[in-house]
């Protein structure tokens, strides 16, 4: 499996952590409605459980852009120094959302989109 592949794995894995981050150790944690409850929660949970929900929207794009690359055989070490590229941008962008950096975050996220953009640009200047 490639580099590329594997950050695929890890960025669909990512929702896991930050929705932990939200929930945990709360006693009040109602799993019969975990949407409604999550709305309820302020400061670090909010944030983690925004981070959560921008991490499912940021995946099918970036998986995306990895499979198509991959299926047109663009260059394995840019497609996976751009798939490291996003992870490492999605991790810095978690770590930023939960210390409460907006402006930070958002240049974060930036970078994060343009790898991405980039699976795909890769992609249409193979064939």
């Amino acid at each position: 499996m490639t580099i590329a592949y594997w950050c695929v794995l890890i960025a669909g894995l990512m929702p896991l952590f930050t929705v932990a981050i939200a929930k945990r150790g709360r006693p009040d944690f109602d799993n019969a409605e975990p949407r409604a409850w999550l709305e309820k929660q302020s400061g670090l949970r909010r944030r983690a459980d925004y981070a959560h929900r921008n991490h499912f929207e940021a995946f099918p794009f970036f998986a995306a852009g990895v499979i198509i690359a991959q299926q047109v055989h663009a260059a394995q070490n840019m497609l996976n120094l751009l798939a490291l590229i996003f992870i490492v941008a999605r991790v810095t962008y978690t770590i930023l959302y939960l210390k409460d950096r907006p402006s930070q975050r958002s240049a974060v996220w930036g970078i994060s989109f343009l790898a991405a953009i980039g699976l795909f640009v890769l992609a249409g200047l193979t064939h």
